[in-house]
């Protein structure tokens, strides 16, 4: 799918990124609690049928104690919250974030980016200090911009309407 109309807005700002990251942080921290909440109860439902043996402590304990359960729990995390991400960036090109400062990433002509691209943009970005590259040259790209080859656009009020965007 593709949106060329998309390929002529103007690259976003660090602080318009800025503004999006502090959006998408707080639903990301949601994200996590959530996922730790529910890779609990699993762990919870495996431990009172006898496939995780917690011994004599409280499952919290056994979850950190033991090396495997714990990075197993953590993998499980950031399974969901880089899934956050990848989802919407792969799905239209905006988190929730990026769409209450107009922020589209795509690539150049326009282009929604693949599955693929977005995981590449995720790890790129450094939990976001990837951004930090904006101040550095006047193209306006980050690091995860540069590497994944995509951008970060402003739309104009009217394209980032729901009902004109259509998802591409």
């Amino acid at each position: 799918m593709s949106n060329f109309e998309h390929a002529n807005f103007p690259r976003a700002s660090f602080m318009r990124r800025f503004g999006a990251i502090i959006y998408d942080f707080l639903i990301a921290v949601a994200v996590y609690m959530f996922a730790g909440a529910i890779g609990f109860a699993i762990a919870a439902v495996l431990s009172s049928v006898g496939v995780i043996d917690v011994g004599e402590g409280d499952l919290a304990a056994a979850i950190s104690e033991q090396a495997w359960l714990s990075n197993l729990y953590q993998a499980w995390i950031a399974f969901w919250v880089v899934g956050f991400y990848v989802w919407f960036w792969s799905r239209g090109g905006q988190t929730l974030g990026m769409r209450a400062w107009r922020l589209k990433v795509q690539h150049v002509n326009g282009q929604c980016i693949s599955l693929p691209r977005a995981i590449t943009r995720f790890f790129a970005s450094l939990l976001g200090l990837g951004n930090l590259f904006i101040l550095l040259n006047k193209d306006k790209r980050a690091l995860q911009d540069t590497l994944s080859e995509t951008e970060v656009v402003v739309l104009s009020m009217q394209a980032n309407q729901l009902k004109n965007w259509n998802g591409v």
